[in-house]
């Protein structure tokens, strides 16, 4: 049974955390936050200002000078607190995050709540191995030492299509590093990442290491990534708003993560599990209703496979069964609001002109009135499509898959690498030899071999090409958040050293 509160209840005071409070915001404009199962209001609140984004940058210089020095071993102490607290409240972000975003509760409870849970526990420990270069004498007459240290405030971006999830990503390997933080979430999905800061002040994070500002893009988020006293900006998104970020970071010369678009190929060989492939398209490119970046999109099949893998897909995306997202038998929820259904549909419609749409491309009918105002939208399989066509090189960020066949090796692989991203990719095939050239030659952060999707904390998250740079997750996220320093002794105690002469003198 799941578990619901009152969120209207639970944020009174309003939708800004900054400081350790929660405060309504300054900008004279509000916000709706809508259910998109039902198309109702589940909550109105200010939409954060300039104002408050000062205030929360001010909040986070002020906590810096005690979090930024404090030892590692009590960062992790808390951030073990902030896991467990995390844990505690699973119910609550299950409910609020399935809220928010229309996501089925089963990936709530099983994917975004136990991910975020795990991401906290892990960055606990990787709050302690802050690694460098060993000390030692580089030079004869030095000793050289590797110092690792929190770069200062950082101010971070979050997308709405995992609010919890990118909330962990974003937080925890800054403040892991002895950062302070300033988030600001995507202002129609704020639920998670409210509930997220509570649970770090109830696991004892000073306030104002941990601030959130619930804004809109033109003006909380520019202010928050062109703010002199922000050192660096974490942006996921669009890659072009990404673009965007990039154009006002640059302006303070702060340190830039992006991690951007995607539109990841699913390449299977002649010599794949059959079944396996289809089984693993359907669920990567239905994953949060496909409104993920590196979704299953682009599937290219070899020849003698094309047809079974289409006739294969088309009849399990039959089965998915779309419905509340409360209901632990709902496997597809809505897309994120009507204008994301729309924009899907939109892609879906222009594609009939040139390719064919094998199952879905409609609104499904609820018997249900309740249900009939969502954002729904069927599962979608469409071939026939160019390669340079809109719906292969797109990205459309919902529920649909393009199937393309290929003919040798070399075409499958040139075709996966021929969209300006390149964030992830799977290679489907029995043959190590054919699965390690593919994992070599896609340009993809992450490339999976016959599986699509799983993510772990331990391992980064991060693309290349159009889908940006920079690594969430792991220890390579960590050292993002980290200014390297070097410090060198001298050894000699000579006053006068025998490199001076080349400033001035003569050698002694």
């Amino acid at each position: 049974m799941d578990h619901r509160f009152d969120v209207t209840e639970r944020f009174a005071e309003g939708a800004q955390f900054i400081a350790g409070s929660l405060r309504s915001g300054s900008s004279g404009r509000s916000q709706d936050v809508v259910d998109p199962a039902t198309g109702e209001t589940v909550y109105s609140y200010e939409l954060a200002g300039t104002e408050d984004v000062d205030a929360a940058v001010a909040a986070a210089e002020r906590a810096f000078a005690e979090w930024g020095t404090a030892t590692p071993g009590e960062r992790s102490d808390t951030l073990h607190r902030f896991a467990a607290a995390l844990a505690e409240d699973a119910a609550d972000l299950a409910f609020a995050e399935s809220l928010n975003c229309g996501k089925p509760i089963k990936l709530s409870n099983e994917f975004d709540v136990p991910g975020s849970v795990d991401n906290a526990a892990f960055f606990a420990g990787a709050a302690r191995h802050l690694e460098g270069k060993a000390a030692g004498e580089y030079s004869a007459d030095h000793t050289s030492v590797i110092r690792r240290e929190p770069i200062g405030v950082v101010g971070s971006i979050a997308p709405w299509n995992y609010p919890l999830q990118m909330a962990a990503w974003k937080v925890l390997p800054a403040i892991a590093a002895g950062n302070t933080i300033v988030l600001k979430p995507a202002e129609i999905t704020p639920l998670t990442s409210l509930l997220f800061a509570q649970a770090a002040q109830r696991a004892g994070l000073p306030d104002g290491v941990l601030n959130i500002v619930s804004g809109a893009g033109r003006d909380a988020g520019e202010h928050l990534v062109g703010h002199r006293s922000v050192a660096m900006t974490s942006f996921t998104g669009s890659t072009a708003v990404g673009k965007r970020v990039a154009e006002i970071a640059t302006g303070t010369v702060k340190r830039l993560h992006l991690e951007l678009g995607g539109k990841a190929p699913f390449v299977v060989f002649d010599d794949a599990d059959l079944e396996a492939a289809v089984h693993g398209a359907v669920a990567g490119a239905l994953i949060n209703t496909g409104q993920d970046c590196t979704a299953a999109t682009r599937a290219y099949v070899q020849r003698p496979l094309y047809d079974a893998f289409v006739s294969g897909v088309a009849d399990l995306m039959a089965t998915v069964r779309l419905g509340d997202p409360f209901d632990p038998s709902t496997d597809l929820g809505p897309l994120i609001s009507h204008a994301q259904r729309d924009r899907v549909a939109g892609f879906v419609d222009r594609a009939r002109g040139y390719a064919t749409v094998v199952t879905g491309g409609e609104v499904p009918a609820f018997g249900e009135r309740r249900l009939a105002k969502g954002a729904y939208y069927r599962p979608t399989l469409i071939a026939g499509a160019a390669q340079d066509s809109e719906i292969v090189q797109a990205e459309i960020f919902g529920p649909v898959l393009v199937v393309l066949p290929f003919d040798s090796d070399d075409e499958g692989i040139a075709l996966a690498n021929d969209t300006p991203y390149g964030l992830a990719a799977s290679a489907w095939s029995r043959d190590v030899y054919r699965t390690g050239r593919a994992t070599r030659e896609i340009n993809a952060g992450c490339v999976w071999v016959n599986d699509h999707i799983p993510i772990i904390s331990e391992m980064p998250h991060g693309g290349a090409k159009a889908s940006g740079f920079g690594k969430d997750m792991s220890a390579y996220s960590f050292e993002e958040y980290t200014q390297v320093k070097h410090v060198m002794y001298d050894n000699t105690a000579v006053a006068r050293k025998d490199w001076h002469r080349t400033i001035f003198g003569d050698r002694p």
